[in-house]
């Protein structure tokens, strides 16, 4: 299945800047977008509510001024994420708001609703939805979802615990539609390889989190140039949902990272850390594996260069090995 025109005529790189608990905001996205890949933020990102309309307004406005001043290379969509878990109290306002200004991608997590996707469907917008598993994955095309984001092993934030290669594997096997790739992306050669796998685009969190634009702390900036794929541990603690976390930042609050207890999922929530008075994602740094890729602290637009001249070193690179493979083979066959 061919990709939507959305996530298809604009992209100057298969990529989608993944939203970002706290850290992504109008700046972030507008700057992703300019730069050719799908900038995204959590509305839960927009406080106090109301801020949320704001934020659509300027996003829209901008984009719609750079289309018109930049037609050689126009902007490319942005998105939305909603929290559709129960505990969100923000979702219908918020449904209202990003229907009010039809935000071109909505992305949906903690759960599908055939409600939500009816919504965002009624002004022509695209719904993606993020899974850590096959049976998460049919739910959410059952119920209205055009296309996927499986979060594997490795990815920053909240994430699930299999190996992309099964993860995507397994989709394909059932589903042709659109799917994004979120797991230890940071360098080009990830993007690639991400495709390679089956995967139309890769969703790219953790390297924006260091970046100028990005509402993150500084330390915490700084504590990603200076880790690796090493540096994370895996754990339900500090929201009742597994996922990746720097541990330095995990130590830096007084906790031992080899010894943490589990928490319970049903008690799911997105502030408090447990029996601890650390806090996700305040003090307890989500992070995904593959920030060895980043060495500095840039813009938005020079991450999305390097990513893009990675990209196309790879695809050189790859085409390469292949016609000396073909060669070999056609050697061996003579």
């Amino acid at each position: 299945m061919a990709l939507p025109p959305v996530l298809r005529d604009r992209l100057r790189l298969p990529v989608i800047g993944s939203p970002l608990f706290i850290v992504s905001n109008p700046d972030l996205v507008i700057a992703q977008c300019k730069a050719g890949i799908v900038g995204s933020f959590p509305a839960l990102n927009a406080r106090p509510a109301s801020m949320l309309d704001e934020w659509l307004h300027r996003i829209t406005e901008e984009l719609a001024a750079w289309d018109r001043d930049h037609p050689e290379t126009p902007s490319a969509p942005y998105a939305v994420n909603h929290i559709v878990h129960k505990s969100s109290d923000r979702l219908e306002h918020d449904i209202e708001a990003t229907t009010k200004w039809k935000a071109p991608i909505i992305i949906t997590s903690l759960g599908a609703r055939e409600d939500v996707n009816a919504s965002v469907h009624t002004y022509g917008g695209t719904v993606l939805h993020d899974v850590i598993n096959d049976r998460f994955a049919h739910k959410a095309i059952e119920k209205g979802a055009d296309g996927l984001i499986p979060v594997a092993a490795g990815a920053g934030g909240h994430a699930g615990h299999l190996s992309p290669f099964a993860l995507i594997q397994g989709l394909r096997e059932w589903f042709d539609g659109p799917i994004a790739l979120s797991g230890s992306i940071a360098h080009g050669r990830a993007v690639l390889g991400a495709q390679a796998m089956g995967a139309d685009l890769a969703y790219v969190g953790s390297a924006f989190v260091a970046t100028q634009e990005a509402n993150a702390d500084p330390a915490y900036q700084a504590m990603i140039v200076a880790s690796s794929g090493e540096d994370i541990t895996y754990t339900n603690l500090f929201t009742g949902v597994h996922g990746n976390y720097l541990t330095p930042s995990i130590i830096a609050a007084g906790l031992d990272p080899a010894n943490l207890p589990t928490s319970d999922a049903s008690a799911m929530n997105f502030g408090s850390g447990g029996n601890s008075k650390a806090k996700a994602w305040r003090d307890i740094w989500g992070c995904g594996q593959g920030i060895g890729a980043v060495k500095d602290v840039l813009t938005a637009g020079d991450l999305v260069a390097r990513l893009s001249a990675e990209y196309e070193q790879a695809k050189a690179e790859l085409a390469a090995k292949i016609a000396l493979t073909e060669r070999r083979v056609a050697l061996a066959a003579e």
